[in-house]
């Protein structure tokens, strides 16, 4: 029983988060993934958390970098190409922590998406 009501819980927070709310808690999400990991890299189960970890970050980043193509993406053009610059940059890293786990190399990763996300927990003209 309360397994569905967090269940629906958390439904209806997902549908209440705006876009850039949404984009933050999932890149919030992906760092604590990566960061558990890194907490707990001698787990006996650390070789599965992070596999789920890295492939959940990869997908977020692919999503970034579909929206990001579009012609019609309302973003500027500069801001787009940066941001699929660094996008590029986390790939690369992913698939070097696959090849060669290590733990310091997940710090650039949780980085990365900790700063993104709370930069779109800033709205425009926020004061930083």
């Amino acid at each position: 029983m309360l397994a569905n009501q967090i269940k629906e819980y958390a439904n209806i927070q997902k549908e209440a988060l705006t876009g850039r709310e949404l984009e933050a808690s999932v890149l919030t999400r992906a760092a604590q993934m990566l960061k558990h990991c890194q907490d707990n890299w001698n787990a006996p189960d650390r070789e599965k958390k992070l596999q789920e970890a890295l492939k959940f970050n990869q997908k977020i980043w692919s999503f970034f970098q579909a929206e990001l193509s579009v012609p019609d993406n309302p973003l500027p053009k500069k801001l787009r190409e940066d941001i699929l610059s660094l996008s590029l940059f986390v790939d690369k890293r992913i698939f070097e922590i696959i090849a060669f786990p290590e733990s310091e190399k997940l710090t650039i990763v949780i980085d990365i998406n900790m700063n993104i996300a709370a930069g779109l927990r800033t709205g425009p003209g926020d004061d930083i």
